[in-house]
């Protein structure tokens, strides 16, 4: 289980500048729906962009804190 505040802050430890909106699905705290929106995606592909959020979200996807995310991520317009 993890609020939604330790789930920001393990993905802006990675990304910094995102703006992270996340959903919990279950009311579980621990699957949730995160939209993620920032400048280090730029040039990146999806699937780019996916792992670096998961990368972020490593340590807590493997000790049970986070069980599922659904993940949309978004490069800032100019």
């Amino acid at each position: 289980m993890i609020d939604d505040d330790s789930l920001t802050a393990l993905i802006r430890n990675a990304l910094p500048d995102a703006v992270v909106t996340i959903q919990d699905r279950t009311g579980t705290m621990d699957h949730f729906n995160v939209s993620v929106r920032s400048n280090g995606f730029r040039g990146k592909t999806i699937i780019e962009q996916h792992q670096l959020v998961y990368g972020a979200l490593k340590a807590a996807l493997k000790d049970g804190r986070v069980h599922a995310v659904e993940l949309k991520t978004l490069v800032p317009e100019d």
